[in-house]
């Protein structure tokens, strides 16, 4: 049998076949169950015109549906694309556009958003959709292909496999600079180097229950799916519902019996701030895992103490090299809330390197830009070669060529991650902060253009600048907007916010406004920025005032900081 993500499924269904791999809240699906219906699902796009790499596009919450749709595309040779489903409209479009999918599954409440897309002359007649809800939809101007019910009519032998471990296996679409998002394309071989790995590292087996509480279309809930899958143990999906409430995830967690949680540190810190674990909870669980972001020692010292049976490991690596690169187990409770946690070491088959400009190592102790090479790295950019040349670099050790002189070997090339990092002697390696304008909140991974583009697009606006400051209070990075309306133009942070929310997700929305009659410039004539971040420092730590058409606090600028600025 090949080395394939859905082969897992397969194999456990075979030795295993009533094993229980994915539950969510009173529904179970058993291994042979989502072999089956992943076979015929499989069948049902192949009858439809699905060929080897097209791409399916999942449009659905995360549920049980979402899985067999991984599972089905995978089983018919194509790439799934899981798309969030709370996106606007016209994020999705982008999205369509760029990969051009064959087929669309669908379910839950995404009627309303798939009939507008749907509407859209780049898409209509052009794409096929496939309900996988057990409740047809109401109210729909689209027509399914085929409904869920009609997978029990269709042949449940598997397909003959076309596709090699080094092809594609699915696109994960992140946040662009340039206001379209970029689409990570990342192969069975990726995937299978790390969970391989973290199966042996993290010693899971079929006794093993599994956290699902990152949404599809985050690179995370890779490993939580296959990590499952390969183990042969039980996937338990975290209801969004309960995903950013303290009391009832822990509760969650207690009643599911969980060994192993893996999320992003803004949950764990969550957790924490609300003071929602008892001491000794949860006694089935064994390994806490974060990954995404800085998790804050005290978050990290508060679990530590209350779950002292628990071991915990951070987790870093960015989407283009899978899931993770490096691990840190923590050994023992930090004792000052100031100590910084590691990244620490890279993952087998990984290598993380801490380089100057010229590409050379720096010494122990000096900060750097950090590169990672090895099985992890992906491909590249969905049909942007140039944004993958851009990232993807050939390694100077192994090729002696020198950079941008051609396309690279994959196995012998670095991704540049954009972050600095500083190494110890011992080769420990410690995360420093992002190098450019790309931000980590709450586990996304935010282009702060990506903002700026949609919010330049509000004809209300002369300019505008978006930035991000840490503060201390809010527990992470801020995003902040600085605006100047055109000329007579009645703006308000309300007026903003409900532009951008029909262009980007809700966790890139600003947090922070300011008003200026015209925005700082450097000496170069461009925005300046540290200035910015400078001023909304400042009023952080000022009185907060509310406009009346809007709930969201917003810190006023004196006078003095809305004046034009031209100085260096």
């Amino acid at each position: 049998m090949k080395q394939l993500l859905q082969n897992w499924v397969t194999r456990q269904a075979e030795s295993r076949p009533d094993a229980r791999c994915i539950v969510f809240g009173n529904e179970n699906l058993t291994y042979a169950e989502l072999d089956r219906q992943g076979n015929q699902l499989a069948h049902l796009l192949r009858e439809g015109g699905c060929q080897k790499g097209d791409r399916v596009c999942l449009l659905m919450p995360k549920s049980p549906e979402a899985i067999l749709g991984m599972i089905g595309a995978l089983k018919a040779g194509c790439m799934h694309v899981p798309i969030d489903s709370a996106s606007p409209a016209a994020r999705i479009a982008r999205i369509f556009e760029s990969c051009e999918p064959r087929w669309i599954l669908a379910a839950g409440p995404v009627v309303p958003l798939l009939d507008e897309l749907l509407a859209d002359e780049r898409f209509r007649g052009r794409i096929s959709v496939g309900w996988l809800d057990s409740e047809k939809p109401q109210g729909s101007s689209f027509q399914p292909a085929f409904y869920r019910a009609d997978l029990q009519h269709a042949h449940a032998s598997a397909l003959p496999q076309e596709c090699d471990s080094s092809d594609p296996a699915h696109i994960l679409f992140t946040s662009g600079s340039t206001g379209a998002p970029k689409g990570v394309v990342i192969t069975h071989s990726n995937v299978i180097a790390f969970v391989t790995w973290a199966l042996e590292h993290f010693g899971i087996n079929h006794t093993d229950r599994f956290s699902g509480h990152t949404p599809f279309h985050f690179d995370l809930s890779t490993f939580d799916i296959f990590g499952t899958f390969a183990a042969g143990a039980e996937l338990h999906l975290v209801p969004p519902s309960v995903a950013l409430l303290p009391p009832k995830l822990v509760e969650f967690i207690r009643n599911s019996q969980l060994t192993q949680w893996f999320s992003v540190p803004s949950v764990l810190n969550y957790v924490a701030k609300f003071n929602a674990l008892r001491q000794g909870d949860f006694p089935s669980l064994r390994r806490v895992l974060w990954c995404g972001e800085v998790l804050p020692t005290p978050a990290l010292v508060y679990w530590m103490k209350h779950l002292p049976h628990v071991r915990f490991t951070n987790l870093y690596g960015p989407t283009e090299a899978t899931i993770a690169s490096s691990y840190y187990d923590v050994q023992a409770c930090p004792q000052n809330p100031q100590e910084q946690i590691p990244i620490g070491r890279a993952c087998q088959g990984e290598e993380l390197l801490v380089l100057n400009d010229d590409l050379e190592p720096v010494p122990p102790g000096e900060t750097g830009n950090l590169f990672i090479a090895g099985a992890g790295l992906s491909p590249g950019y969905w049909r942007d070669p140039e944004k993958t040349a851009a990232a993807f670099l050939a390694d100077p050790r192994s090729s002696g060529a020198p950079m941008g002189s051609g396309a690279p070997d994959r196995n012998k090339r670095l991704y540049r991650t954009g972050d600095l990092a500083w190494q110890e002697q011992s080769g420990c390696v410690y995360f420093v902060g992002r190098a450019d304008t790309q931000i980590k909140s709450r586990g996304y991974r935010i282009e702060l253009g990506e903002i700026e583009t949609a919010l330049n697009s509000c004809e209300a606006l002369q300019e505008c600048a978006i930035v991000a400051i840490q503060a201390e209070n809010f527990g992470g990075w801020m995003i902040c907007c600085a605006y100047v309306p055109r000329n007579g133009a009645n703006v308000t942070q309300a007026l903003l916010r409900r532009h951008l929310e029909s262009l980007v997700p809700g966790y890139m929305l600003p947090v922070r406004w300011m008003q200026y009659p015209t925005l700082p410039k450097n000496a170069n004539g461009k925005v300046d920025r540290p200035r910015l971040k400078d001023c909304f420092f400042a009023a952080e730590r000022q009185p907060m005032t509310f406009e009346s058409d809007s709930s969201t606090p917003s810190p006023s600028p004196s006078s003095s900081e809305q004046s034009p600025r031209n100085g260096a």
